[in-house]
């Protein structure tokens, strides 16, 4: 109960406090706000608060948080305006799946859908944020909040998992609540059907060169994945989101790569392929261009996923896991695989890594030495540009989903509050967030949470002064730049005016010692590469999306 005369207790705040501890987090990240002080007093008296500089970046870091800890997260916004910044980041979380629990504000119940210019009034707010979430409530009683935010956090967790948004009066926030939570239910997943189960054993019984790709829906699933990549005696590529299902240190596991010619031969020979979990996003299939075996197997616990993308022979609707274990229970002791698959496998997995390595160049250097430098097992967060895109997508190697932090949409800028949600839920190891100056330009003041926050993180930053991405794609496909050439500041004078360490690097033999004592540091810093001083890469990296004048 709050000692402030100001905001008597218990209210909405304890409430929440009360929702945190039932949900296993410590800490939540907003934006303080006339609308939202009752829920941010409590927090900060109770647990911890991190005030980050925008509300977009309240639900990234949230987001994070819930991704580094294979959990959930926790943002809060102001109605109105707040609640609109916060919608880009909803939109990452919802493409993604992330567990994210959303309290934004809303005016008095009195003046609630009026239409009177009420200050941080919006229209449809409700409609707004279901646009952007997994779903959307609104608290609108008092007796309603200890049950509509248990229902929204059992949203939030049950699968298909994603971003859930709750929008409360201001009135309702500051009065008097018991601190009635419900039970938070999360639906019980489903296994798929039996006789659906039993036809998809015999078809992978009976191949002879089988592949799994893995997304995101695999995570809960790593044990049975790792089995049946054995027993099956398959070869695997994963998405982005499905990175780490099996550890890429794994010999049969292809990765991130499934788009590179070569991969797509393998994929060509292969006569069976199971799908988990798997959006086949355009970024990953060359525009759903590429060619995958008519023989598929899909399992997704999303009925309306089933041959969205690509056509299924067999589609099982069920959890991952329970799938998976009736699966292998299916399966025969010995399968059909051919005695050499797993050889072109490891030599397909090889020459995509070393194609790589060939067109990133030096870059590839500096992606050897940090993996060398970072500890296994620690969060690799990364914004969309190009090392990211390139080498921190696939080369360098994660081995759990945990450790692999990526805007999933695309979006740019979202990298660094990322990272800060990330270190923060994983404070006794560090974080790496790999960045480049126009991706953290667009939420530049989120190096001012990093610097007030100061968790163990180092910011990674590739200063090209510009959009590299968008510059290579013009250069290669129109007559001329637009837009991506940049002003940036000097980054040592900015990181000292927040007394971040800084450690620059021009050179190939200055890589090692600034990751040396930037990690060392046990706390925040800021390396950065100019990327002008090594000079371009062999071969200029364009997103892999279709350009007409091309």
């Amino acid at each position: 109960m709050s000692d402030n005369p100001a905001i008597p207790g218990p209210n909405g705040g304890d409430l929440v406090v009360a929702l945190m501890d039932a949900l296993g987090i410590d800490t939540a990240f907003g934006v303080v706000s006339v609308h939202n002080m009752p829920l941010i007093d409590a927090i900060s008296r109770d647990r911890r608060f991190v005030p980050v500089r925008h509300e977009a970046a309240a639900v990234n870091a949230a987001d994070g948080y819930g991704r580094a800890r294979g959990g959930i997260g926790l943002a809060i916004t102001s109605t109105g305006t707040g609640a609109g910044n916060a919608a880009g980041s909803l939109i990452e979380s919802l493409a993604a799946g992330s567990r994210v629990l959303h309290l934004t504000g809303q005016i008095e119940t009195t003046h609630l859908g009026r239409g009177r210019g009420f200050i941080h009034e919006t229209k449809d707010q409700l409609g707004m944020l279901t646009a952007v979430s997994k779903s959307a409530f609104t608290i609108d009683s008092l007796a309603s909040a200890g049950p509509i935010l248990a229902e929204a956090a059992g949203r939030a967790l049950s699968a298909p998992t994603g971003p859930v948004s709750v929008e409360w009066p201001i009135d309702l926030q500051y009065a008097a609540n018991e601190v009635a939570l419900p039970p938070i239910v999360v639906d019980e997943p489903v296994g798929a059907d039996t006789e659906q189960i039993a036809a998809a054993a015999a078809l992978l019984a009976a191949a002879e060169r089988p592949l799994i790709w893995a997304g995101g829906g695999a995570h809960g699933a790593r044990d049975q994945v790792e089995q049946l990549l054995t027993t099956l005696r398959a070869g695997m590529f994963t998405s982005n989101s499905g990175r780490g299902t099996v550890s890429e240190d794994h010999g049969a596991c292809l990765g991130n790569f499934a788009s590179n010619p070569e991969s797509a031969e393998l994929l060509g020979r292969a006569d069976v392929l199971l799908s988990i979990g798997t959006h086949f996003r355009s970024n990953e299939t060359r525009d759903y261009s590429l060619d995958l075996p008519t023989r598929h197997i899909q399992l997704d616990v999303d009925p309306a996923a089933m041959g969205r993308t690509y056509p299924a022979e067999i589609g099982l609707v069920g959890d991952a896991a329970r799938t998976l274990d009736a699966l292998l229970e299916a399966l025969p002791e010995r399968t059909a695989t051919e005695d050499g698959w797993l050889t072109e496998v490891a030599r397909t997995r090889r020459n995509t890594h070393q194609q790589l390595r060939d067109a990133i160049g030096w870059q590839a250097k500096i992606c050897d030495g940090l993996r060398a430098a970072l500890p296994w097992g620690s969060v690799i967060a990364r914004d969309v540009t190009i090392p990211s895109s390139t080498w921190g997508n696939r080369l360098f190697s994660v081995g759990h989903p945990n450790e692999n932090i990526f805007p999933l949409g695309g979006g740019i800028g979202q990298g660094l509050a990322m990272g800060i949600g990330a270190a923060i839920a994983r404070p006794d190891e560090p974080t790496l967030c790999l960045a480049g100056d126009g991706g953290l330009a667009v939420h530049l003041g989120e190096m001012l949470t990093l610097a007030q926050e100061r968790p163990w993180m180092v910011l990674l930053l590739f200063n090209d002064r510009g959009y590299g991405v968008l510059r290579n794609t013009q250069d290669a496909f129109v007559s001329r730049r637009s837009g991506v050439d940049l002003t940036t500041p000097d980054f040592r004078l900015l990181a000292e005016s927040m007394d971040l360490p800084y450690h620059p690097v021009r050179g190939l033999d200055e890589v090692e010692p600034a990751l040396a004592a930037a990690l060392g540091s046990r706390g925040p810093s800021v390396i950065e590469v100019d990327v002008d001083a090594f000079g371009p890469l062999p071969t200029p990296f364009t997103p892999p999306v279709r350009i007409p004048t091309a």
